[in-house]
């Protein structure tokens, strides 16, 4: 498994500043039979790009997480969801048992109901789920966190429990 940054004070993928690790690779399922066109990352999309994750890169991202300022990690990507489960499972894990008043966002092109059941899920407070559609594209503050208007912003808790999306309130156009 590979990433390519360690950003250790993203002001982007969540609420508050936050350390955000951007791994490498995803497979072409969400978007037909090729990567999402217009994808604001393509450089992830390829499997070998960027660094080895070690542990000393798991280390590395826990102690960034250790700052008080920091309100928790945001994983993303390439696809999530395509990497190395187990690894993603400790670090979140890990992360979980050192900040447990710290949250962990996820982004994903897959839909909710291709994730609630992946191990991973489990220890993800909010996830940005959907894949990116050129032809909705939306940055602006009434799509916040997403690319495109298709995007949704959900809390996995309370969706794991409802056997279904519940989404985050508060936030424009997250039907």
């Amino acid at each position: 498994m590979n990433y390519l940054t360690i950003y250790k004070d993203s002001i982007s993928g969540g609420p508050g500043v936050r350390v955000s690790v951007f791994f490498a690779g995803c497979l072409p399922n969400k978007c037909g039979n090729k990567n999402c066109p217009g994808c604001h990352n393509p450089e992830a999309q390829k499997f070998n790009a960027g660094e080895e994750y070690t542990e000393e890169t798991k280390n590395y991202i826990l102690e960034l997480c250790k700052n008080p300022y920091i309100a928790g990690l945001t994983v993303c990507g390439g696809e999530p969801y395509d990497q190395d489960e187990d690894q993603l499972v400790e670090l979140l894990q890990e992360f979980r048992s050192q900040n447990p008043d710290k949250n962990v966002w996820i982004f994903t092109g897959y839909e909710f109901e291709q994730i609630k059941n992946r191990r991973l899920t489990k220890y993800v407070d909010v996830a940005v789920v959907g894949p990116f559609i050129l032809e909705q594209r939306d940055i602006s503050d009434a799509n916040r966190w997403r690319g495109s208007r298709n995007q949704r912003v959900i809390k996995v808790r309370e969706s794991l429990a409802a056997g279904k999306p519940v989404m985050l309130e508060n936030i424009p156009n997250n039907e």
